[in-house]
């Protein structure tokens, strides 16, 4: 009997112990207020929370912090706080709507980089016709 790896539900790594960002636990995040943790954030994403966010983006942010446990978003640059850890994000590529269960190892990243908009191409193999040289290549 062949024994076979599993294979992971999650992106991410499996982690070692409990996860800190920047020395703190998700607890402790979770009870900073959003410009407190903007503090911890690298400086791309804390400017654009210092300039302030839209009210659609606020809106989002309410919705988490009211309980809901899914939300659905156009809004690709908006940053992942600790508040949404554990809840569902349908994050739109374009196309359709990517179901995202949001975990404290995306939190400070912004919600398009788990909502690919492109595919992976795989090309197939020539076809008979393709070109001038598969005229003479037999089918069988």
């Amino acid at each position: 009997m062949i024994h076979l790896p599993r294979k992971s539900t999650t992106r991410l790594p499996k982690r070692k112990g409990e996860f800190k960002y920047r020395g703190k636990t998700i607890t402790e995040l979770k009870s900073l207020s959003v410009e407190e943790f903007s503090k911890l954030l690298p400086a791309k994403e804390r400017r654009t929370i210092t300039r302030g966010l839209n009210k659609d983006q606020q809106e989002i942010i309410r919705k988490f912090n009211d309980g809901a446990k899914q939300v659905r978003t156009h809004y690709r640059s908006m940053i992942i706080l600790p508040s949404m850890v554990d809840n569902i994000i349908e994050i739109y590529n374009g196309k359709e709507f990517i179901k995202v269960q949001v975990q404290p190892e995306m939190v400070g990243h912004r919600f398009g980089e788990f909502a690919l908009t492109r595919k992976k191409i795989a090309h197939g193999g020539v076809g008979v016709g393709a070109t001038r040289s598969s005229r003479f290549v037999p089918l069988k």
